[in-house]
């Protein structure tokens, strides 16, 4: 398969202030080890990563960005209609509407924070092959990881539920389903990130046969 691999990876940062911002747990493991494994089999491989501390893959190239609407811009300026876009970042789905240049005092700080929508960089992609992430809750991850996959236009969308031991946002082990676009699901054992990341990547291999 001669491919190009663009996948992003961790969390980002919306500001509200200098000192402030709104973010998530994500560490970006989960992306990371995505990107080494299609490294590890050649590919050329571009890691979007927000705000992380890991070291960067082997063999893969790596953009740091901050901002949803920086991973955006990173995004759209890297991919290509050819390219296999792996969409793991937990991005945030909303900004504060306004930024403060510096930091607020606590008393000029309002108890409302305005928000406005960020852009859907997944939705928004064009790719030959897309797979995006459901990092769900509850009862109906299956059902909403469903709705995402046919929503996106995605080849696959890996779900998990991350208030499950084992299975949530920093730790070395994940517990996940494939969903693809027809319904089909392939449920898979609690497992290391590294191991589930060459599983992706075996269904990456055969998607783009």
């Amino acid at each position: 398969m001669n491919r190009r691999f663009v996948i992003t990876a961790g969390p980002t940062r919306e500001f509200i202030d200098a000192a402030r911002f709104i973010s998530n747990p994500s560490t970006g493991r989960m992306g990371f080890a995505v990107a080494a494994a299609a490294a590890r089999r050649g590919y050329e491989t571009v890691l979007v990563a927000g705000p992380c501390s890991l070291p960067t893959p082997q063999g893969v190239e790596r953009i740091d960005i901050v901002s949803a609407r920086d991973m955006q811009k990173a995004v759209s300026d890297v991919l290509r209609p050819e390219d296999v876009f792996i969409a793991v970042a937990a991005v945030a789905d909303w900004r504060p509407e306004s930024v403060f240049p510096g930091k607020l005092k606590k008393e000029e700080m309002s108890p409302v924070l305005r928000l406005v929508r960020n852009p859907d960089i997944l939705l928004e992609a064009k790719a030959a092959v897309k797979i995006g992430f459901a990092a769900e809750t509850g009862p109906g991850i299956i059902a909403n990881a469903k709705e995402k996959c046919r929503r996106k236009n995605l080849a696959m969308i890996v779900a998990n539920d991350i208030l499950e031991t084992g299975a949530g946002f920093g730790g070395t082990t994940n517990h996940v389903s494939f969903i693809f676009p027809d319904g089909r699901t392939k449920a898979f054992e609690m497992a290391g990130k590294d191991e589930i990341a060459d599983s992706i990547l075996d269904e990456c291999e055969g998607l783009c046969v």
